[in-house]
């Protein structure tokens, strides 16, 4: 993986820098652009951590509502907490199908859809078969939600600005995690919580309403005139001479893309321009996902209880949350400053010798005493903090810079 962050040409013109000198009012309208697929972060991080917060409410009676009339065993539990990740693919290839034909805007739109139906069917959940339906719908929608959103993010935003805002996606992502978890420390009520969360994806949809459709996607369908038009908004309503190299930019290399229409687009898949990437992001994020907790989560309540962690599990969940948005924070300084393959590096090394950590004193210490408790919940909370400022942000700022636009 060193070898090929390091040899990878597109890696190496993802840190080229283009300077158009569009001004503040760029920056600000490229944020107010991205502010929808932010959004749609947050919303991600609900539904991701919603698992969480109900396997710990419902597994096994656990529940301290007095009103709360379900509950599931370990095994129903583990299925709840799988569909969402089983239905993913399915998402992004329904994903696949529209994104071409509707644009980015409307696929991030049409996202917010199984988010709503799938918070309304939890609210109202009587069986562990309506949890399963909410499970495989908040599935559908983030795989669909993947595509689009950070390919528009690296569509509309400047060179100089892309690593940036696609970095604090990540942050928004995280403060999803930590808005449900606080809601439900203080609420303790799980169907209330997620009933609050639902003024997420209606806010969404407003602001999505609102920004352009991405200039390059427009320039694919021969709308060259209102191509034009959306890349002046995107950078602070600028005359159409002074964005005329960027977007001059756009359609030649609009053109060099349309020289390979009459190649079948299974076929371009295969070509070396979309393997490389391709290839390092497969090994990239089987990494990523093994050493940055992500399949834990549904289960935290079930391992900070087994640890026997000596703390009020729901806050520590949040303060983990909480420990995210550090660590996302800090990558948005960091990224430049050290570089995409060191904070790779360094922060893949260290989660893999606290997980290696954690898991020796599973196994040799299992008569669990305070202070092995306390030292597998420091490492945990130093996997969460060490992967949110490297491994995780930078796995999506590489897809959106290096796989080619079409």
């Amino acid at each position: 993986m060193n070898r090929e962050l390091k040899n990878n040409p597109m890696s190496n013109n993802m840190e080229e820098i283009n300077n158009y000198k569009y001004g503040i009012k760029s920056t600000i309208a490229q944020c107010w652009a991205i502010s929808g697929v932010w959004l749609l972060q947050i919303e991600l991080g609900i539904h991701v951590i919603t698992s969480t917060i109900v396997i710990g409410a419902l597994e096994n009676n656990a529940s301290r509502e007095k009103n709360e009339f379900l509950t599931i065993t370990r095994e129903e539990a583990s299925w709840f907490g799988s569909l969402s990740h089983l239905f993913t693919p399915l998402g992004n290839v329904l994903s696949s199908l529209l994104l071409d034909r509707l644009g980015h805007k409307k696929c991030m739109i049409l996202t917010n859809i199984p988010y709503l139906i799938a918070q309304i069917m939890l609210y109202f959940a009587k069986n562990v078969e309506m949890l399963y339906a909410c499970s495989i719908l908040m599935a559908l929608g983030v795989g669909f939600m993947n595509a689009p959103s950070f390919g528009y993010a690296g569509e509309v935003c400047e060179p100089k600005l892309r690593s940036t805002l696609t970095s604090a996606m990540n942050i928004f992502y995280y403060m999803g995690t930590i808005i449900l978890t606080m809601l439900y420390s203080i609420t303790m009520q799980w169907r209330l919580t997620v009933q609050i969360t639902m003024v997420f994806p209606i806010l969404t949809i407003i602001i999505l309403l609102t920004i352009p459709d991405s200039p390059m996607w427009l320039l694919t369908k021969g709308k060259h005139s209102k191509a034009h038009r959306h890349l002046s908004r995107l950078r602070g309503k600028v005359s159409y001479g002074k964005c005329e190299n960027e977007f001059q930019e756009m359609v030649r290399y609009n053109n060099g893309s349309h020289h390979k229409e009459n190649t079948n687009t299974w076929k371009q898949l295969f070509e070396p321009a979309v393997l490389r990437p391709f290839r390092l992001m497969i090994i990239y994020f089987f990494f990523k996902n093994l050493l940055c907790g992500l399949p834990l989560l549904p289960y935290l309540v079930s391992i900070f209880n087994k640890f026997n962690a000596p703390v009020y599990v729901e806050w520590t969940i949040s303060f983990s949350m909480f420990l995210s948005i550090v660590g996302s924070l800090m990558a948005v300084f960091l990224i430049r400053k050290l570089g995409k393959r060191f904070l790779t590096l360094f922060t893949l090394s260290v989660c893999s010798i606290c997980y290696i950590l954690i898991g020796l004193i599973g196994v040799y210490w299992k008569n669990t005493e305070p202070l092995t408790s306390w030292i597998v919940l420091l490492l945990f909370l130093t996997t969460i903090l060490i992967a949110s400022s490297g491994i995780t942000p930078i796995s999506w700022i590489l897809i959106a810079e290096i796989f080619p636009a079409k």
